[in-house]
């Protein structure tokens, strides 16, 4: 799901779509979220504050130099604290902020490189077992916190080169099942896993893992 705009992807995917795939691609990156709203009537002509805002429960913790207390900011020497007819918000702290210089930022190559620090292999190491396994013939390990698009290619310890695996899409993770490219089981050792993301830079871990024997007390 790209960053807002506008419900065009929504729009490309879902009404304009014509394939499963096209769907399904939106239907993975959606969330429910909500945001909770008042109901005017509930409150008659008082439902907003002097400044506007709608009256609620909400409570904002700001952490401050000061205690919050009374202190006159306007004719401090000749009007007293007590008198409250020239005050803002009756001589209490008041205090304002926006979010409308916050907004996302895209193609920050600084962010992209700092991301490949969080790229990661799990479990690490592996003990002949990963809660990612659905079955006893299952073996399974996950490389996490991939962007959308790079090129991953794992190792021995002695430089063969085992699997490689070519990512273009939206997930963040790719499973691997401990098997070479021709789909034999590797062994138990060291490997190297290389992930390169074009345009951005490289990503070198090391994996052990103590692989376990096959189980076939169900044949």
């Amino acid at each position: 799901m790209p960053s807002y705009d506008e419900g065009a992807y929504l729009e490309d995917n879902l009404v304009n779509g014509t394939t499963t795939t096209e769907r399904r691609r939106v239907w993975q990156s959606c969330m429910w979220v909500g945001m909770p709203v008042l109901d005017p009537s509930m409150f008659g002509e008082t439902w907003t504050d002097p400044y506007g805002f709608i009256k609620t429960d909400v409570k904002v913790r700001l952490r401050v130099a000061k205690t919050y207390e009374k202190y006159a900011t306007k004719g401090y020497y000749t009007t007293p604290i007590a008198d409250t007819s020239n005050a803002e918000n009756a001589w209490y702290p008041l205090y304002r902020f926006t979010t409308t210089d916050i907004a996302t930022e895209l193609s920050n190559n600084d962010t992209a490189v700092s991301a490949l620090d969080i790229i990661n292999v799990v479990p690490n190491p592996y003990y002949a077992y990963s809660s990612y396994e659905s079955n006893k013939l299952d073996n399974r390990i996950k490389i996490t916190n991939l962007p959308d698009v790079c090129d991953i290619n794992i190792y021995s310890i002695g430089g063969t080169h085992v699997r490689e695996f070519r990512k273009d899409n939206k997930i963040t993770f790719q499973d691997w099942d401990l098997k070479n490219q021709v789909g034999i089981p590797i062994a138990s050792g060291v490997y190297i896993i290389h992930v390169d993301v074009p345009g951005v830079g490289e990503r070198i871990l090391k994996w052990f893992g103590a692989i376990r024997p096959p189980i076939l007390d169900n044949f």
